[in-house]
């Protein structure tokens, strides 16, 4: 089963194609946010480098949110093109969850970070057991004081990681004695990381059709709220 995810969710862009055996190949660009002029190349370049057509893909991933609004929404519209044109299913993720997949069977908690804006975090709670990634904490939007008094309850280690941390790593830690800031390496979203929880739903028959899919923004925009 050939799986091809997309994450557009932020200001990285990135491509993976991943089946039982391997990943066959992934793409990154982690500059500037041009999706609409960086995905289609990307992805053209890693079917060719992985000696595939599109027609080869059996399932197509994407990541579905919170992140980004016009990000998500591109890749939300490439993945589902893909999937109308050639009649595939498709399996939507969190970029949360994906996040966590970066740092797979580490001990204690993982918290992933993605700047909101306003003082905000898109956040979640997760730690793995046996292998496996457990939820402990809807994705959600939080205040970055009221995610602290949340992971103050926690005894261990919290692995914090995503593109909020230059922005918070300094008053998480304080807040935060036990916790660990991932190295820069780990620190943004892989598709390839979606890929593997695509993969693991896909087999299990956890599939949709792309016009079930949906963008996951958690909040309003500015320009929902001001409209209001």
């Amino acid at each position: 089963m050939n799986i091809l995810t997309i994450d557009t969710s932020t200001i990285v862009a990135s491509a993976a194609i991943l089946n039982e055996e391997k990943l066959v190949g992934e793409v990154i660009i982690n500059h500037q946010k041009k999706h609409s002029e960086k995905l289609m190349v990307a992805i053209d370049h890693l079917l060719c480098d992985g000696g595939l057509s599109i027609k080869d893909i059996d399932v197509f991933g994407v990541v579905a949110g919170p992140g980004s609004f016009t990000g998500l929404r591109i890749g939300m519209a490439t993945t589902k093109g893909f999937a109308q044109a050639l009649n595939k299913p498709v399996v939507g993720v969190s970029s949360l969850e994906s996040l966590a997949m970066n740092i797979p069977c580490s001990t204690g908690l993982i918290c992933p970070v993605l700047d909101a804006q306003r003082s905000q975090t898109y956040t979640g709670i997760f730690h793995f057991d046996q292998g496996r990634l457990v939820r402990d904490m809807p994705d959600t939007v939080m205040e970055i004081d009221d995610l602290i008094k949340e992971l103050q309850k926690y005894p261990g280690d919290i692995y914090f990681l995503g593109d909020g941390l230059p922005r918070f790593s300094e008053v998480l830690l304080k807040g935060c004695p036990q916790g660990k800031a991932v190295p820069n390496y780990l620190n943004m979203n892989r598709a390839s990381s979606a890929a593997a929880l695509v993969l693991e739903r896909a087999l299990k028959g956890e599939i949709s059709h792309y016009r079930d899919v949906e963008p996951v923004y958690i909040r309003p925009s500015y320009a929902e709220e001001n409209y209001k």
